[in-house]
């Protein structure tokens, strides 16, 4: 990713500049400190952000909706909240999308390389997917994860005991499965990061320990590893 930054004085500066440098003896070869005690601030009139798609993604940005389609299926992501000029350009390597915010403040300029993020992170999910791993610690009464709804649903038992039965449901995408190399682990897979990373989020927080010292009572669901559905070579 490429990014951009280009800055100007306010319109009266120059004129202020001088101005300022013959009333404080100030030599014109100190023009930021000149600068900077006529009182000028200094705006940012662009800030720019690129990234390149692969020519095996296609992508699609009309009115700050992207929609990327990759071998592993779409995902689309709106983006009308930030006001942010967002252009598309085909090259020989693929496509090119560039993010301009024209005279933004800092919280707008960091936007941009935030929206920049989000795409990449789309581009990745629609070609090797998202890959959690979860595995159940317990030190007493084992803990039984039971995966029903087609893949859809994970019931957790005898969590500290109890006979509670906690049920998380996956999010839209996303699929769990037991691991066949591993006792007690399960894998959460998708296209979209977000929606993974969320769901190991609640299946963990469903089993948190509650009105104990959780630096001796570590029983829980926690995630071990982070990848791929599809391992780079």
């Amino acid at each position: 990713m490429e990014e951009e930054d280009q800055e100007m004085c306010c319109g009266d500066c120059e004129e202020r500049f001088h101005m300022d440098c013959q009333r404080k003896n100030i030599s014109s070869r100190f023009f930021p400190q000149a600068l900077l005690l006529s009182g000028c601030t200094m705006k940012t009139i662009i800030t720019s952000q690129s990234i390149t798609i692969p020519k095996n993604v296609s992508v699609k940005v009309a009115k700050r909706v992207v929609v990327v389609k990759g071998p592993r299926g779409t995902l689309r992501r709106s983006f009308k909240d930030m006001k942010l000029d967002m252009k598309t350009k085909k090259v020989k390597k693929g496509t090119i999308i560039t993010v301009n915010k024209w005279f933004g403040n800092r919280k707008e300029v960091a936007a941009v390389r935030t929206v920049c993020s989000h795409i990449s992170n789309m581009v990745t999910g629609v070609t090797v997917g998202f890959r959690y791993k979860m595995r159940a610690v317990y030190a007493h009464f084992p803990i039984n994860c039971v995966i029903s709804n087609n893949n859809k649903t994970v019931e957790i038992r005898n969590f500290l005991g109890e006979k509670y039965i906690r049920k998380v449901e996956m999010a839209s995408g996303v699929t769990i499965a037991a691991s066949s190399k591993m006792k007690d682990e399960f894998v959460i897979e998708g296209n979209d990061v977000e929606a993974v990373s969320q769901t190991s989020a609640r299946i963990q927080q469903s089993t948190t320990v509650k009105r104990k010292d959780i630096r001796k009572f570590l029983d829980g669901v926690y995630v071990s590893e982070k990848g791929h559905v599809v391992e780079e070579e």
